[in-house]
C-alpha cells in the first residue's frame, strides 16, 4: 500500500543544511516554535492528564521505532490465544490532555500533521506532550487507548474492542535491534508470534487483492560534515509491525462503517486506462506481464533491488493516486474502500503525529462503550478531510523540498562527474526528459538528453548541476 518512497533523515549540524531548512521554512511559511499561549496550556495539561480507572499496567508493551523517535504514538503486546492470537496495541491518549477548542487543540488543527525535516521537525503537538508526557516512554504509566483485536488461526479478526485504559511500555525498542535478535533466534518469544500473524495478515492481503510498492528507502545523514545518502531495503520487522497498524485501522474503520459514522482513509481503484499503459511500460522494458496475471500480483513479481525494475515500480506509482479521506454520519460514503489495501480502513494509531487519529479513536471509544460519540468529536467530522488534505499536501512538498536540499548539498563539489545509473521515468510530452536513479551516492534526479531516453536502461550521466541554493540537481546522459 505504499505509494512513494520513503525518507529517513537523521539529525546533523550543518551550515548549508542549517540555511537550507530556514530557506525552505521561510519560502513554505510553515510554523516556528508554538505560541506561548499554546506551550502554556501544554505543560499545565501534562502536570495533570485524566487518567483513566482501568489499570492494565501489567501488560508486559514494547514500542518499536526508529531509535531517534521520542514521539511513540504505539506500544504492543502479542500472544497467541487458543487456536488463534490476540493483539494488545496501546495508542497514546492525546484527548487525555486536549481538549476541543483549548489553544493546543486549535493549534494542532492548524497544523494537521508533524513535518518532518533533516535537522529537526515541526511537531502537531507541543514536544511536552508529543516527546514527554504523552509519548509511551519506557517505565512510565500513560493514558492510552488500549484495542484489543482477536484474530483467528487464520489471522482473520474475529474480536475488537478499545477503551482507555492506563499502560506501562517496558521497553523502547528499535527495528533493527529486533530484527538481530529474530535472526539471531533469541530475545522475546513474543517474536516469533508478531512473525506469524505479520506474515499472515500478508497472506491475507494478497488474498484481498492489496499491494504494496516495494521503493527503495532514502537514506541521509551528515557524518564529520560529510553528507551520506544511501537506499536501504526494509527489514521484515518494520514489515510485520506495520501489519498490525494496518490491522488497528481495518478494525477502527470495521467498527465505524457497521455504525455508520466516522471517517475513513479512501483511495479509489486504478483506472484501466492507467493499467493498460503501465503493460505498455512493461513490454518497453522487457518485463513479463503474462496477461492472467493481476495488478498487485505483478507488482509482488518485481525486484526493489533490480534498477529495471525500480524503474516499473516508479511507474506503477501513477495509478495509486487520489488517496483522500471521507467523513460520514448515518450514510456511507459512496467511495468506501482504500484500493491499495483492498479493505476500509482508517487512520487511528498515530494520533501524535497526525491530527485525525485523535478523532477516529474517540469515535470507535464511543462504538465499543455503546455510547454517543462525543459532540466536540462528531462536530469536526466534516472539517477533517479538507484539513488533512491541507495538511498531507504541505507534508509532501516539504519532504521534497528537504529531499532536493539534501540531494544537491551532497553533490555540490562533484559537478563534473559521471556517474552509473537507471532511468527510471522518461516524459510524456518529452522523451528526452526523465528521471535517473543514480545509487552511489543515493540520488534521484532530472535528466536530459538530446536523444529520447532509454526507460529501465542501465546508463553513465553526467552531473551538470547541483546546487543546495535553489535545490536543484541535474544529470545529462553521457556520451
Amino acid at each position: 500500500m505504499t505509494t512513494t518512497r520513503r525518507i529517513h533523515l537523521q539529525p546533523a549540524d550543518n551550515a548549508v543544511l542549517v540555511q537550507g531548512m530556514l530557506d525552505i521554512r521561510q519560502q513554505m511559511a510553515l510554523p516556528k516554535a508554538f505560541p506561548a499561549e499554546v506551550e502554556a496550556a501544554a505543560v499545565a495539561a501534562a502536570a495533570s492528564p485524566r487518567l483513566p480507572d482501568l489499570d492494565r499496567t501489567e501488560l508486559p508493551l514494547v514500542t518499536i521505532d526508529p531509535p531517534e523517535a521520542m514521539d511513540l504514538d504505539q506500544a504492543m503486546y502479542v500472544q497467541t490465544q487458543g487456536t488463534g492470537y490476540r493483539v494488545y496495541y496501546a495508542i497514546a491518549d492525546v484527548a487525555a490532555f486536549v481538549q476541543a477548542g483549548d489553544p493546543i487543540d486549535l493549534e494542532a488543527h492548524r497544523r494537521g500533521e508533524t513535518l518532518y525535516g533533516a535537522d529537526s521537525k515541526i511537531p502537531l503537538h507541543p514536544k511536552v506532550l508529543s516527546e514527554d508526557a504523552a509519548s509511551l516512554l519506557p517505565a512510565q504509566v500513560r493514558p492510552a487507548l488500549l484495542w484489543t483485536v482477536e484474530l483467528d488461526q487464520t489471522g482473520e479478526i474475529a474480536g475488537i474492542d478499545v477503551r482507555r485504559a492506563r499502560v506501562r511500555s517496558r521497553a523502547k525498542l528499535d527495528y533493527a535491534g529486533v530484527q538481530q535478535a529474530i535472526d539471531a533466534g533469541s530475545g522475546d518469544p513474543m517474536w516469533v508470534v508478531l512473525r506469524r500473524i505479520g506474515e499472515l495478515r500478508q497472506q491475507r492481503e494478497r488474498e484481498r487483492g492489496g499491494v504494496s510498492l516495494p521503493l527503495p528507502e532514502q537514506e541521509i545523514s551528515v557524518v564529520d560534515g560529510r553528507w551520506r545518502l544511501a537506499f536501504r531495503a526494509r527489514l521484515p520487522i518494520e514489515d510485520w509491525n506495520e501489519q498490525i497498524s494496518l490491522l488497528v485501522g481495518m478494525a477502527a474503520a470495521r467498527l465505524m462503517v457497521q455504525a455508520k459514522v466516522g471517517l475513513l482513509r479512501t483511495l479509489p481503484p486504478p483506472d484501466p486506462h492507467a493499467l493498460a499503459r503501465l503493460r505498455v511500460t512493461a513490454r518497453a522494458l522487457g518485463i513479463d506481464w503474462p496477461p492472467g496475471l493481476d495488478y498487485p500480483g505483478f507488482i509482488r513479481s518485481l525486484d526493489p533491488s533490480n534498477d529495471v525494475h525500480v524503474a516499473m515500480l516508479t511507474a506503477c506509482t501513477t495509478v495509486l493516486r487520489g488517496a483522500g479521506y471521507a467523513a460520514f454520519d448515518g450514510t456511507l460514503p459512496e467511495q468506501s474502500m482504500h484500493s491499495a489495501l483492498a479493505a476500509q480502513y482508517t487512520h487511528a494509531t498515530a494520533p501524535l503525529r497526525r491530527l485525525v487519529d485523535r478523532y477516529t479513536g474517540e469515535v470507535c471509544l464511543a462504538l465499543c462503550a455503546k455510547q454517543p460519540v462525543p459532540a466536540w468529536a462528531l462536530a469536526a467530522l466534516p472539517d477533517l478531510p479538507a484539513t488533512m488534505q491541507t495538511s498531507g499536501h504541505r507534508a509532501g512538498q516539504y519532504e521534497s523540498a528537504v529531499l532536493n536540499l539534501a540531494e544537491a548539498a551532497a553533490l555540490a563539489s562533484r559537478v563534473g562527474e559521471v556517474f552509473s545509473g537507471a532511468i527510471v521515468e522518461v516524459a510524456r510530452d518529452d522523451p528526452g526528459k526523465g528521471t535517473v536513479i543514480v545509487r552511489d551516492p543515493a540520488v534521484e534526479a532530472g535528466v536530459t538528453s538530446s536523444t529520447p531516453l532509454p526507460l529501465g536502461a542501465d546508463v553513465r550521466v553526467s552531473l551538470v548541476e547541483a546546487d543546495p541554493v535553489r535545490r536543484l540537481t541535474r544529470f545529462e546522459l553521457a556520451g
